[in-house]
């Protein structure tokens, strides 16, 4: 451990000796698909086969040179990476900054124990410095101890207590309260009720009857038959293994989030980095009485996709559920006696299915905003966590005396009470300003 005024900087430490191997095994998969399988049929499968390797062994060298120049260690309140050969890169992480740290553990990082860091911080366009890979233990360990840093001041590190390279991060798990464990079958059956479940027989029986109906029975045709076949039943499959062994609980540092069957994941998120809450009642659940819930949470980086957000709250689940999981994330935030205020009937010029759903109103510590029509979907936001406070009106919205209140939150979409009356719409965008200075400065 090495002291330079108050800045505690601990040894410098390498990711585990496995991670060229595991990236080596990544790019196998890159290789084929950037040959393509056009690439098989002009060079013949000896030709592919060693281009392939060539890839393969060109990917595994450059990892172990990246693996053996990336290091991390804490600088006082700060997360250090460093990597590069011949251009040399060093990033800093304010701890402060920090949103939440996941756990993903991939199936080849599975099957050889290890697991990659991931971190969410203000501001981010993408996930930060992905750690990758680490053992379970000591991934967990520094997610603990970064989540600690970040929510607390900085502690004085004896000397004893700071690992060497090779030492592994001491660190007892902490007690975790169950709030709320999905079913599997839950997970299954919500996913067959949605508009791609619908679909996905139409889409599987016209490639099927174009690949019969061609005549060709070539490797090419049937490799490009089932590429396209695996194409259309990917994203339920990938929506049912994202949540698969859904768990919810509670812990010291935060909210933890536990997911995955091929790839696992384990989110920690500290309650006071939460900006809103989102509770969604898709039209083919409503049967069920089932609804789903996410968080919103500063730093998250868009993924390309919905299925690997990382911002899951509660993938299916009832009304009673939903109360009971809010409640914990809001403390004294009830579904049910959230004030809500319709709409004037004019605006169903503007919305004409979702006008008697619309609805907006000020509870006693948060703004909530309901809309939607076949998918409907209720946003609650602390006072704490508006960042501005926007009234929006269109051509039509001007002619009809309507206006939208919109409520942002920081690097979120926020909530917006949609076909307000203009007047009213004012006097709400005064009442949600001057509510979120008051808790500013308020102990909360």
């Amino acid at each position: 451990m090495s002291v330079s005024g108050d800045v505690v900087a601990e040894p410098r430490r390498r990711l585990h000796p496995l991670t060229p191997l595991l990236q080596g095994a990544k790019s196998i998969v890159v290789a084929i698909a950037a040959l393509s399988w056009s690439t098989l049929s002009r060079v013949g499968l000896g030709w592919f086969a060693v281009l392939v390797a060539v890839l393969v062994v060109g990917a595994t060298v450059l990892a172990v040179v990246s693996w053996y120049n990336t290091g991390y260690h804490i600088v006082g309140r700060e997360l250090r990476i460093h990597e590069g050969l011949l251009w040399r890169r060093t990033r800093a992480i304010p701890l402060e900054r920090l949103q939440a740290v996941e756990v993903v553990r991939p199936l080849l990082a599975q099957l050889t124990g290890l697991a990659e860091l991931r971190l969410e911080v203000v501001g981010g366009g993408q996930t930060e410095a992905p750690l990758s890979f680490l053992t379970v233990a000591e991934a967990a360990a520094l997610r603990d101890r970064l989540l600690t840093l970040a929510g607390r001041g900085q502690s004085p590190v004896p000397d004893a207590a700071v690992p060497g390279d090779d030492a592994p991060l001491p660190a007892a798990p902490p007690a975790e309260r169950l709030l709320r464990l999905v079913a599997n079958r839950e997970v299954l059956v919500s996913q067959l009720l949605t508009p791609q479940a619908f679909f996905l027989p139409i889409g599987v029986t016209v490639v099927l009857t174009e690949f019969l109906t061609s005549g060709s029975w070539s490797f090419i045709a049937v490799a490009s038959t089932l590429t396209a076949t695996a194409g259309i039943m990917l994203q339920p499959i990938r929506r049912v293994l994202s949540d698969w062994n859904f768990r919810l609980s509670m812990q010291e540092s935060g909210l933890r989030v536990h997911r995955g069957l091929l790839e696992t994941r384990a989110q920690t998120v500290p309650l006071d980095r939460v900006q809103a809450v989102a509770v969604t009642w898709p039209l083919l659940w409503r049967a069920k009485g089932w609804l789903r819930m996410r968080l919103e949470v500063a730093g998250f980086s868009a993924e390309s996709d919905d299925n690997n957000r990382p911002d899951r709250l509660l993938p299916v689940g009832t009304l009673a559920d939903a109360r009971f999981v809010t409640f914990e994330v809001l403390p004294g935030v009830d579904l049910l006696t959230v004030p809500l205020t319709g709409v004037p009937r004019r605006a169903r010029w503007l919305h004409p299915f979702a006008q008697p759903v619309l609805g907006a109103g000020l509870g006693e510590r948060v703004f909530a905003a309901r809309r939607g029509a076949l998918t409907r979907e209720l946003v609650i936001v602390p006072y704490a966590r508006i960042q501005s406070v926007r009234v929006v009106r269109g051509p039509l919205q001007r002619a009809l005396g309507l206006a939208t209140v919109h409520v942002d939150t920081a690097g979120g979409a926020g909530a917006a009470a949609q076909g307000r009356d203009l007047a009213e719409a004012w006097m709400l965008a005064a009442a949600l300003t001057e509510r979120a200075q008051a808790a500013r400065r308020g102990p909360g």
